[in-house]
């Protein structure tokens, strides 16, 4: 059938290969795009208010107008407050929109049934579907190895390694092509000479829109091991059943679930501290003074807003962190 089908964020993709269509993660469309500004404008002149999510204005953009997807598969629970409305304002322009819903509580009967309904609205099967799952096995679990190089043997630097785990959220289109770029990847880095100077930091919370933030944390001796919700993309715990590996992804599901993984990382991973990744008008924002009382490193809060380059102020601020931690 080889449709494009758009997703607001990560969702079972083995039921789209399944169907024979092609998985477009509108974010990465957008902010990779050669003037994702214009996309957020575009966005507001149709209508949309300066207090929404930047994320949504773009998702919106490139479905609504741009049209460069069949049909779209947005998550109504588990993911971004505003994307009911997204869903009503993509139906107003004619696009095809495709529910999908990751119950609170992780619960295996509600979200067996949320991945059957996906899969029947794709036209293809559950059979299929696995099939692919068993298929995907070896390339997450190289994705599993690049993160590892990342953090145990130093040879992968932290923007590496969240651009790979970030585009497994739709294998860029084509997850055999995929397949074959990771393992050249493989190969290259584990020939580096490690590197393990540098404060180690986490990255928690959801992708940065400024697109030099990794570069930024590096420049000033700092040292990315741990990229909190790309790693979840890639699904790094091994399950045998779909439903089991959907129910330990943890970004769909609270907080507590997540402050766990981060727990787990911080000390797995010898993390000195974390910065906390937040987009503005995000209820995620909130969840910033919970992740201060659970989690036992210190923490600093980052807030962007528009796609772009770190500004003056923020990048003061993570120097300042940087030579907190190293103190």
């Amino acid at each position: 059938m080889n449709r494009k089908i758009g997703i607001t964020t990560t969702i079972p993709v083995e039921a789209v290969f399944a169907a024979g269509d092609v998985p477009v993660d509108l974010n990465n469309v957008f902010v990779t795009s050669d003037d994702p500004l214009s996309l957020v404008e575009r966005a507001e002149v149709a209508g949309y208010p300066a207090n929404i999510c930047t994320w949504i204005k773009g998702i919106y953009t490139i479905a609504a107008e741009l049209r460069d997807v069949d049909a779209v598969i947005a998550v109504t629970q588990g993911d971004c407050s505003n994307t009911h409305a997204l869903m009503e304002t993509l139906e107003l322009r004619g696009i095809s929109v495709i529910p999908f819903a990751y119950p609170y509580d992780a619960d295996r009967d509600l979200l067996r049934l949320q991945i059957e309904k996906l899969v029947e609205a794709l036209g293809t099967s559950w059979d299929a579907t696995m099939a692919v799952k068993n298929e995907l096995k070896p390339l997450r679990n190289k994705l599993q190895r690049l993160d590892e190089l990342t953090w145990r043997d130093n040879v992968v630097t932290g923007e590496e390694n969240l651009l790979f785990l970030l585009n497994s959220s739709d294998f860029e289109g084509d997850w055999r092509e995929y397949d074959r770029k990771v393992d050249s990847f493989l190969a290259e880095a584990t020939a580096r000479k490690p590197n393990e100077g540098g404060v180690r930091l986490g990255y928690i919370g959801v992708p940065p829109i400024l697109s030099d933030f990794h570069a930024v944390v590096e420049s000033i001796g700092a040292r990315i091991v741990f990229n909190e919700i790309p790693r979840q993309f890639g699904m790094p715990q091994a399950a045998d059943d779909l439903v089991e590996q959907y129910a330990a992804y943890t970004y769909p599901y609270g907080i507590f679930r997540r402050i766990e993984d981060i727990g787990d990382a911080v000390e797995k991973r010898d993390i000195h501290g974390l910065i906390h990744y937040t987009q503005s008008f995000c209820f995620r924002q909130i969840e910033d003074l919970i992740l201060r009382e659970k989690v036992a490193v210190p923490i600093l809060t980052i807030e962007g807003d528009r796609p772009g380059c770190v500004d003056s102020r923020t990048k003061v601020r993570m120097e300042a962190f940087v030579e907190m931690l190293r103190g």
